[in-house]
């Protein structure tokens, strides 16, 4: 339903456009929510973008549509708009967004915003672009609601009636004298203690919180993990920094999703931003690729080395795509299910013998039902039962064994720091193509004097 609404929408806009009917453009972008108005503007250029957002009424709404459009686009749109419009709209965004915005831009455009923005804001955004990016410190708000632990509740609540400049509060975090963070309170909680309660005496001294050095996509996990809607971020000694909300944590979840995604087809989101480039985007995904053609040669020098048993019974080939191809799926499925367990914090290395050996149970009853299956296949089509047993024991192997390289190789390559996520794939792909190989032609080679 909600496609079917944008592509009313886009429609409507694109006529309106055509006609260069300002005044109803202005009056429909007026009552479409501006995460409506972002998802709308997939649909035209950049050129037809920037007319659409000096289109749109109030400066807040367009701020706001800037905040949901994706990253990518932020550069070529900012670079059209006029700078003093651009200024006054990074005016309206939270200090947060606006240095993820800023920090989006080329360094000289960004440098040039700063310049001209002169306030207080300036500072606040210069904060955290010291900050490295995707660390908590370079996503979280810095306007965060604390109250000292000295004070009353009845205090506590006036302050949070007058908290209007705050973004968003969802909890009440209370600090020391020297605004280290030694407690949190729930807004239920100051509704139902006597007023004159210190705030000391019904705080929860647990606090879930994050250092500003830790990065976004930890962050995530933990709000995920505990369900929070917003996480403290503090420095080295337990001060109180700034405050990260849910609605960040999303985005990187989502972001780091789609970074995932794209790394284990073997190419990242500078393809996006390339367009129809098609150089550009090959090199991206040659290496990869590269590596999977090496295994090739790899699987063909084994198979020219058993070219012997390969000439004497010519049947064997007619399984070869089955034993790879099964092998490679296998590793696959594990390897992607490791990759998301690691993403996601659900799985760390000390459960790694625990799924190692869950994938080798699933590996193996996999490769019993398989197997057998595919021996029967071969012993009726080519009327040889030994052959039908050489496929089903290399095929209950080279499964199992594939269901255990997913884990070995993913694990190895997140101990060594390189993101699993990019190399798994195409690794867990060569290496089972070589062991399926190697195993279907040492099973035929042992059980040779049966099958010619």
């Amino acid at each position: 339903m909600h496609e079917q609404k944008i592509q009313v929408l886009q429609g409507t806009v694109s006529k309106l456009l055509r006609r260069n009917a300002t005044s109803n453009l202005k009056k429909a972008l007026g009552k479409i929510h501006p995460a409506d108005i972002a998802h709308l503007l997939r649909y035209f250029d950049v050129h037809e973008q920037k007319t659409l957002l000096e289109l749109t009424p109030d400066l807040q709404r367009v701020a706001d549509v800037l905040a949901e459009l994706e990253p990518d686009s932020w550069p070529q749109i900012a670079e059209l708009l006029d700078r003093d419009y651009l200024i006054s709209i990074i005016h309206e965004m939270a200090d947060d967004d606006s240095a993820v915005f800023i920090r989006s831009l080329p360094d000289d455009l960004g440098e040039q915003i700063l310049i001209a923005l002169h306030d207080d804001q300036s500072d606040d955004v210069e904060y955290l672009l010291g900050y490295e990016e995707e660390t908590a410190g370079s996503i979280m708000s810095t306007d965060v609601f604390f109250l000292n632990q000295d004070i009353s509740v009845r205090h506590a609540i006036e302050a949070l009636q007058d908290s209007e400049d705050y973004e968003m509060v969802f909890y009440v975090y209370v600090t020391d004298e020297h605004n280290h963070l030694v407690g949190v309170l729930s807004l239920r909680q100051l509704l139902t203690v006597p007023p004159t309660t210190k705030l000391a005496d019904i705080m929860s001294t647990n606090v879930m919180r994050v250092r500003s050095d830790m990065d976004q996509e930890e962050v995530a996990q933990m709000v995920a993990k505990y369900n929070l809607l917003a996480i403290p971020v503090v420095d080295d000694q337990g001060k109180l920094l700034g405050l990260i909300t849910v609605d960040d944590v999303i985005d990187v979840m989502r972001d780091e999703a789609t970074e995932d995604i794209l790394r284990m087809a073997g190419t990242s989101e500078e393809e996006l931003l390339l367009g129809y480039k098609s150089f550009q985007i090959a090199r991206l995904r040659l290496p990869w690729l590269l590596t999977t053609l090496v295994g090739g040669v790899v699987t063909g020098t084994l198979m020219w080395y058993y070219r012997a048993t390969l000439e004497q019974v010519i049947m064997l080939i007619s399984f070869i795509p089955v034993i790879t191809g099964m092998g490679g799926n296998v590793g696959g499925q594990t390897s992607t299910i490791l990759v998301r367990g690691f993403a996601t914090g659900r799985i760390d290395f000390s459960m790694i013998r625990q799924v190692f050996l869950k994938e080798l149970r699933v590996g193996l009853i996999m490769g019993l039902v398989c197997g057998i299956v595919i021996a029967g296949v071969a012993s009726i089509w080519h009327q040889n039962l030994y052959l039908g047993l050489v496929v089903g024991v290399a095929m209950v192997t080279a499964i199992t064994v594939a269901a255990c390289m997913g884990v070995v190789v993913t694990a190895f390559f997140k101990k060594i720091g390189v993101d699993p996520a990019i190399a798994s794939s195409p690794f867990v792909q060569t290496v089972n193509d070589i062991t399926g190989i190697m195993i279907y032609f040492s099973t035929a080679t042992l059980f040779l004097p049966y099958l010619t």
